[in-house]
């Protein structure tokens, strides 16, 4: 039988040393890429899967190209090549997956990419303590579209040679230059050639992340201010995995030259869409080998919500982030013909005189369309003569290129919430189905008295949201389904009405638009993650030696707490709560969570010894033989604490917890307990007393009662010096009707 196929090998920081730079071509590990296979006598699909095998032995790494080759002979007559994608029939995968030495191997699939006032907001302003020298020497490595290196946002004025840590390279490709502040770049892909930013999503992360301070900065006058990162001084290192589909054996090559190189901080705001186990995940087995060099992996929480357990940012050695507001908000109005003005949503800049334009319903303008097609202003429906110097009106969110080729005025449209706003690419408001609905009724009463109905769109303007930090409805939500007593989010972060930099390549609305911009607003957790990795990196500036879970803890047991919202959701959407940089370079108390902790909770989750080691390829880590291990999910050493529970039934749970001082060598820390109603906590012992730094104390949180109809019951428990406040949330749910 005749085969070829094209296969690619992962054997750096991941999974040991770096690939052969071969694998950096543009014909790298795309799920459409050459392979030309002969199945007459299998007569199945074939299709691209990652095959993991868990961690790498120092003495294997020379062979390992040799051993995928190996493997792959024994399922199938190609020459082919710890973890690798290959191109296989179903056979082929069931053959791999019978291996000893294979943890997972699964399909690669597609994931989804999901300021001048949000460091502000969160009591972080421009001239907040830093430690520069310390911050310069930290490295976020950005995993996304690439970036746009002329941006002034990643200039290097003043910048001294990158840290000697640094082992990455500069491999930006065509038209592409790195410098002492974006100290290098990959990409990844055949439809890349340079890790130029096409799309303006990674050079908005990245500058909210570690971008320098650019003065004046604005969307056409919008957010005018400072537009800089969380740690400015930080250095930035390009990982261009999306182009813009973000595959996984793309990302899985990204985090694999990232640890190699040397990063401190992996950004990542694409996510997966549904939560997988945690073994076919390609971003939680990236980041466990990342969490074991001591790099903290910080993703987005996904735009899924507000379902809840829509959340695909599982795994607890990944910092998960969900997205709030800040209080900055903008909208528009319309203003109808009879003086009526509703209040919409859109980031609209057009500068037009304030004249009206008549007003028009899209089923009354449409041809050869069905009504409901029609009234969604679909593809092909609207008729020039009939549109040309008017405001359409749309149902749903439909959209805008079809009213612009018409030769529209404007448009109107219908949607479940204005918040956030987007930005548009000609003068647009969006309405709530309230408020559209008054648009509607107007339009009639036009109709039948015999006038010609009239609106006005105003442009964009901005107000002081009082009610901000909010969780809006886009942010994905827990509970965790694939580790129940895990909670997810960890946190939220501004991710809503974003300014940041952006590439002059993309257009601002991703719509038809001809504008080319510096900077630009946009809204989504992929907003919110690198803001959370700024806050790591301002974080680890002053606590240099603190681990990746220690990092991860200051940020979450500091969190303003965001139960004056009311969700229903709670802490479904905001886990700790709401990120606060400042308070977190000392938060008194950490949770440091080590290697040993996370194999115990792999254990619990039915991984066997041989499973075990294959992940951290330590022959040491070894399951308990004896036991109940599966019930102990909850005693990770966490910042939060969550059990699921029988509904209508009585319960009862223990959650050991163990925490190391880091505020005062001398210190007593007393527990104060918030419960929620119907269940009881108790804390034993109640009170701490430490007589050195890095000193640590166990103790153990009791939580019964009966949760009734309730679903979820919330409760709190803060440890406090009398300067440090150390919050943990603990939530008991259930989550059968979920």
């Amino acid at each position: 039988m005749a085969a070829t196929a094209t296969v690619t090998t992962y054997h750096s920081g991941v999974f040991g040393r770096r690939r052969p730079s071969q694998f950096h071509t543009p014909a790298f590990a795309r799920q459409s890429y050459d392979c030309k296979l002969n199945r007459k006598q299998i007569g199945t699909e074939i299709e691209v899967h990652v095959v993991y095998m868990g961690g790498i032995q120092q003495h294997d790494q020379y062979s390992v190209s040799a051993y995928h080759l190996d493997m792959l002979q024994q399922v199938m007559q190609s020459r082919s090549f710890n973890a690798f994608a290959a191109n296989l029939t179903k056979t082929e995968r069931d053959k791999l997956a019978s291996f000893e030495e294979v943890v997972s191997i699964f399909p690669s699939r597609t994931l989804q990419t999901q300021t001048t006032r949000s460091w502000d907001f969160m009591g972080f302003p421009e001239d907040v303590e830093r430690m520069p020298a310390a911050e310069s020497n930290i490295i976020i490595g950005v995993i996304d579209t690439g970036v746009w290196p002329e941006s002034e946002s990643f200039n290097d004025r003043g910048y001294g040679p990158p840290p000697k840590k640094w082992k990455g390279v500069c491999r930006g490709g065509k038209n592409f230059s790195c410098n002492k502040k974006l100290v290098g770049a990959r990409f990844y892909g055949p439809e890349s050639d340079s890790a130029q930013d096409m799309y303006g999503h990674g050079t908005h992360t990245a500058s909210t992340a570690a971008g320098r301070e650019v003065k004046n900065a604005s969307f056409y006058g919008l957010g005018r201010g400072t537009a800089r990162g969380g740690a400015p001084s930080a250095r930035i290192a390009i990982y261009k995995a999306c182009s813009p589909l973000c595959l996984d054996t793309n990302i899985l090559a990204a985090f694999d030259d990232a640890i190699a190189d040397g990063v401190d901080i992996i950004s990542i705001s694409i996510s997966l869409g549904d939560p997988v186990d945690i073994k076919y995940d390609a971003i939680s087995i990236a980041a466990f080998h990342a969490m074991q060099k001591g790099i903290l992996t910080v993703q987005s929480a996904g735009n899924n919500g507000p379902i809840r357990g829509g959340i695909s940012s599982v795994a607890p050695w990944v910092f998960s982030v969900g997205a709030s507001t800040l209080d900055r908000a903008f909208f528009d109005r319309v203003e109808l013909g009879n003086g009526r003005v509703v209040e919409g949503g859109a980031i609209d800049t057009f500068k037009r005189k304030r004249v009206k334009w008549p007003l028009v319903y899209g089923k009354d303008v449409s041809r050869n369309c069905t009504e409901v097609n029609s009234k969604k202003c679909a593809e092909g429906c609207l008729t020039k003569t009939l549109v040309k110097n008017k405001i359409v009106v749309c149902d749903e969110l439909a959209d805008s290129t079809e009213a612009i080729l018409a030769g529209a005025a404007g448009i109107i449209k219908k949607t479940p919430s204005i918040y956030p706003p987007f930005v548009v690419p000609f003068p647009e408001s969006r309405l709530t189905h309230q408020a559209f609905a008054s648009i509607l009724s107007y339009i009639n009463f036009t109709k039948h008295a015999g006038t010609i109905p009239e609106a006005y769109i105003s442009s964009t303007k901005t107000r002081h949201d009082h009610s901000a930090p909010r969780v809006l409805g886009f942010s994905a939500r827990g509970p965790n389904l694939i580790i129940p007593n895990i909670l997810k989010p960890d946190v939220t972060a501004p991710g809503t009405t974003i300014l940041a930099a952006f590439s002059p390549a993309a257009t601002p609305s991703l719509l038809v638009d001809k504008r080319a911009v510096n900077f630009s607003i946009l809204s989504g957790t992929s907003m919110a993650c690198p803001h959370v990795s700024g806050a790591a990196a301002y974080v680890k500036s002053f606590r240099p030696d603190w681990s990746p879970a220690a990092v991860k803890s200051a940020l979450m047991t500091t969190a303003w707490s965001l139960k004056k919202q009311k969700l229903k959701d709670a802490e479904f959407a905001y886990g700790a709560g709401h990120i606060n940089p400042v308070r977190a370079t000392s938060p008194g108390l950490i949770y440091d969570t080590s290697i040993d902790d996370y194999i115990n909770l792999l254990c619990s989750l039915g991984y066997n010894t041989t499973t075990v080691q294959q992940i951290t390829r330590d022959n040491k880590s070894n399951c308990p033989k004896t036991g109940n291990v599966g019930s102990k999910h909850h005693d990770l050493n966490y910042p939060t604490m969550a059990v699921k529970v029988e509904r209508n039934a009585s319960f009862s749970v223990e959650f050991t917890r163990r925490v190391t001082n880091v505020g005062r060598a001398k210190a007593v820390y007393r527990a104060k307990i918030i419960r929620g109603s119907g269940i009881s906590v108790v804390v034993k012992p109640r009170i701490l007393r430490f007589k050195a730094l890095n000193e640590r104390k166990s103790f153990v949180v009791s939580v019964e009662g009966n949760i009734g109809g309730k679903k979820k019951i919330g409760a709190s428990l803060e440890w406090s010096d009398g300067i440090h406040r150390v919050r943990s949330p603990i939530v008991v749910y259930d989550d059968s009707a979920f």
